[in-house]
């Protein structure tokens, strides 16, 4: 876990779950992929099997670690509602960031159908919770599209999109049920262009809506050249954290024991 992630958008990350497969477009230059096949067959390292699929559950109470309330990302390196991650495995990630609620959890997938079918059902409870949001990658019209329907279809407390990369003018994107809009370039090698106006439809119509708008990079081969503002400024913008008390750390060791690990 990093208690300090350079993602723009979030203070840490959590991966109890690490490696993916490619499902589309936004898939087609994963910065996570390139970052764990650097270290596949290194001894001990993380990442010692590459980017394949593999649980953590030695990482599952990480949370419950942490002495101070974060921002977190949860699986960074991975997508929890893969097809590959048995529902119980999903069900035990989610039971701690339930009794963890200090924290806020940021869950971005591409596989929304699974992801709107279990807030309907197994996690119906927990979607209700302030403290989780639930949210999709949106890419461009033909993938990105189906998945905001299919996260708005959930019963959840907090929908968040994540616009990134993004690879074409969205045209008009309904936000009823939306409370938070990430947008960025892609960044890194053979990183595809991003047009200005492709941005500024989607933050007008974020502001119209009343949707918070936070403009995370305009990417390229160097992102630090490049930057994050938008029309001379930086947009920053987030829904509220959670406003529930940290346990003491007898309460947290207790159940970090309760989770065995």
């Amino acid at each position: 876990m990093a208690e300090n992630s350079k993602i723009e958008w979030t203070d840490a990350t959590w991966n109890p779950v690490r490696g993916c497969t490619k499902i589309s477009p936004g898939c087609t230059h994963c910065y996570a992929e390139t970052f764990a096949e650097r270290f596949r067959g290194v001894p001990g390292h993380p990442y010692e099997q590459g980017f394949d699929l593999r649980f953590v559950p030695e990482k599952l109470a990480e949370p419950l670690r942490f002495n101070r309330s974060r921002m977190i990302f949860v699986n960074s390196m991975s997508d929890l509602f893969h097809e590959d991650v048995p529902d119980d495995y999903v069900l035990r990630v989610c039971e701690v960031m339930r009794v963890a609620n200090w924290h806020t959890y940021q869950v971005l997938t591409k596989r929304s159908e699974r992801l709107a079918h279990m807030l309907n059902h197994q996690l119906r409870d927990l979607a209700q919770e302030s403290h989780i949001w639930w949210g999709v990658s949106v890419e461009n019209r033909k993938h990105g599209l189906p998945r905001i329907e299919h996260l708005r279809s959930a019963p959840a407390a907090m929908r968040f999109l994540s616009v990134e990369p993004l690879l074409e003018d969205l045209g008009t994107v309904d936000l009823s049920g939306i409370s938070w809009m990430i947008v960025g370039g892609e960044s890194g090698h053979g990183a595809r262009p991003l047009e200005a106006d492709w941005v500024r439809s989607l933050r007008n119509q974020s502001t119209a809506a009343g949707v918070p708008f936070f403009f995370k990079q305009w990417g390229g081969v160097r992102k630090g050249k490049t930057g994050r503002s938008l029309d001379d400024r930086t947009h920053d913008e987030r829904p509220p954290t959670s406003s529930h008390p940290i346990a003491t750390r007898e309460q947290r060791n207790d159940l970090i024991r309760s989770f065995g690990v």
